[in-house]
């Protein structure tokens, strides 16, 4: 899990609890998913700055889980 810090609240990464958890490799949800290996080391490695939503999409289907579980947004408490 990696938080990255914004200006009214940060982002929690949590898509390699989730491979290592379902103990899936990065080359395995490549091929499975057809998607490309840079964009997915953006996502684990939190360097992750355009979310591609048909990307995300097709990795909660494969993974049977919600964006949530994937990108967590928390705001900051005013």
């Amino acid at each position: 899990m990696v938080r990255v810090s914004m200006e009214n609240g940060y982002y929690i990464f949590k898509f390699d609890d989730i491979l290592e958890a379902k103990n899936i490799s990065i080359n395995k949800l490549m091929r499975d998913t057809n998607t490309d290996f840079k964009v997915l080391k953006r996502i684990i490695s939190s360097e992750l700055v355009i979310f591609d939503i048909f990307v995300i999409s097709r990795l909660c289907d494969y993974l049977n889980c919600t964006i949530t579980d994937i990108i967590e947004y928390i705001p900051n408490k005013k």
